[in-house]
Parts: structure tokens; C-alpha cells; sequence
């Protein structure tokens, strides 16, 4: 089901909780706002749509991913670039990210993966997780 996007900083800037199984419904429900947010969106955090849980939804090359409790392992190649988000207002604004991350999650049958990404799709992971962190760009 497509929800309300959350624009309230104080909300978003509060830690998410870890996702469990009772949470998968909001992963879909994530999935569903992403998609019908495609044109202006390539990734959300389940805090956007105001549930606070470590859960993120993301275009990984033109398929859409989801992610339980992501967690960075290993970072490299800092540089710093300029970001949007559908839930601030106000235009871009100044990051510093990785080109390479190495991510620890869970699958939607809530099963352990590691995987290195790279470039564009590294950059939306590390946004969503700092959006799990409370930390807003």
C-alpha cells in the first residue's frame, strides 16, 4: 500500500529500530511508495513513511531491492557530491560518501547477505542507511 511521505525532521532524525519478520509488511509497503514515487525518488528508508525500522528499498540498476537491517562493513574511495531527498525540502545539499561500500542485510525470507556495491547504487544505500541512523543529508 502507497503511504504519506514524512517531511517532519524531528521525526526522521530519530534512530530506527531493527526489522523483524513482523515488519516485511512494511518493507512492501515501502516498496509500493517507492514505486509510485519513481519519477522523483530511487530509494527510501522505512522512517519516510513513519515507521522507525531498519528497512530500505532502492533501485539497484534498474530492479528494485530491499534490505532489513543493512549495515555498512567496509567503505572506500571517499568523495563528496551533492543529494536530494523526497522528504527535505529545500533542494540539494553537500555529503561526503564511498564509492565502494561492503553491506551486511537481511532478504525478504530474512536471510543473511553480504554484497560490495559500487558508484550510483552505493551512494542511494549509504543515503538510506544514514536515513535508519537519523542522520539527515
Amino acid at each position: 500500500m502507497v503511504k504519506e511521505v514524512v517531511h517532519d525532521p524531528v521525526f526522521l532524525s530519530l534512530k530506527s529500530e531493527p526489522a523483524t519478520a513482523e515488519d516485511l509488511q512494511t518493507a512492501k509497503d515501502l516498496l509500493d511508495t517507492l514505486t509510485a514515487n519513481k519519477e522523483a525518488c530511487v530509494g527510501m528508508a522505512a522512517n519516510m513513511i513513519g515507521v522507525r525500522k531498519r528497512i530500505i528499498v532502492f533501485d539497484n540498476e534498474g530492479t528494485y531491492m530491499t534490505m532489513l537491517n543493512p549495515e555498512l562493513l567496509k567503505v572506500s574511495g571517499p568523495y563528496d557530491t551533492e543529494e536530494g531527498c523526497l522528504s527535505l525540502l529545500g533542494g540539494l545539499r553537500p555529503c561526503k560518501r564511498y564509492q565502494t561500500v561492503k553491506v551486511r542485510w537481511q532478504n525478504e525470507q530474512l536471510q543473511t547477505r553480504i554484497k560490495t556495491f559500487t558508484g550510483w547504487t552505493a551512494q542511494i544505500i549509504q543515503h538510506e542507511i544514514d536515513h535508519c541512523n537519523g542522520i539527515l543529508i
